[in-house]
């Protein structure tokens, strides 16, 4: 996150103190946090078979104000436990929704100081609501930019442990490079929307996305077509392969609820 409040982290202490306040409990009473917030949520499609392939949970404030109103509002006292009740949250609320495909949830690695330990929560929460564990992804936010990949990997292969699934957001953007991708071998990768905005026109875009996408079908890792508009877009990516798409030209983010996808027009 690109906020000036979080240049100071806590010590190892301090955030230990913290994991030892949340339950399922707590986390229902609400009450963790100065502010509160909410989710949308946005499908992933699956073009081949015409169904939604999982759902990502967008934050909101409770009046449906953007992310960046949230995200602005977190700093390093309130980061774990921000983490931790955000997917607490969101598994909560779509399993009320019934929710019942994959579900997208961002996540803070940099809240995150032991796998093992930072996990239980979202076990918990799950195990409480029946949401199958294995049908969980998680997602490395936009709003995070990792410079150490061996922690990163440590995280992720932490979590993975327990069933969870990963996804690597914002795909030729940032910190996520084939560097990356060589090392933490993700299970999804979203495509940067700079890479796909208007791929039909520009040469080079297309070649770049075609050899992303062919060093993921041979790494077995599914490719997720992100923020696509037109059907000029969803074409292109679907010749190259890209069967997994999100974006407004299928659906845009529901308040609250499970958005109906508008198109499948190909």
């Amino acid at each position: 996150m690109n906020n000036p409040r979080l240049s100071v982290a806590p010590t190892a202490e301090e955030i230990a103190a913290r994991i030892e306040t949340l339950t399922c409990d707590r986390c229902d009473a609400g009450n963790l946090l100065p502010f509160d917030f909410t989710f949308a949520f946005q499908p992933i499609v699956d073009i081949n078979t015409k169904t939604t392939h999982s759902y990502e949970a967008l934050i909101r404030g409770i009046h449906g104000e953007g992310a960046s109103t949230i995200l602005s509002q977190v700093d390093w006292a309130t980061r774990f436990r921000f983490d931790q009740l955000c997917r607490a949250k969101v598994i909560t609320l779509a399993s009320q929704l019934g929710v019942d495909t994959f579900l997208n949830i961002n996540f803070l690695v940099n809240a995150v100081y032991n796998p093992d330990h930072c996990i239980q929560l979202t076990l918990e929460v799950a195990r409480k609501m029946n949401f199958p564990v294995e049908k969980i992804i998680l997602e490395t936010t936009e709003e995070e930019k990792i410079e150490d990949p061996n922690f990163l990997r440590s995280v992720l292969d932490g979590y993975r442990k327990y069933g969870l699934l990963v996804a690597i957001d914002d795909f030729g953007e940032g910190y996520s490079s084939l560097n990356l991708l060589a090392q933490l071998r993700p299970e999804y990768i979203k495509l940067d929307r700079q890479l796909i905005s208007e791929i039909q026109a520009d040469k080079t875009k297309t070649l770049i996305v075609e050899a992303i996408v062919k060093l993921c079908q041979n790494l077995s890792i599914k490719v997720i077509g992100e923020g696509v508009e037109t059907i000029d877009e969803v074409r292109i990516l679907r010749d190259m392969g890209v069967y997994l798409f999100q974006g407004y030209y299928f659906a845009r983010p529901g308040f609250e609820t499970l958005p109906t996808v508008s198109s499948w027009e190909l």
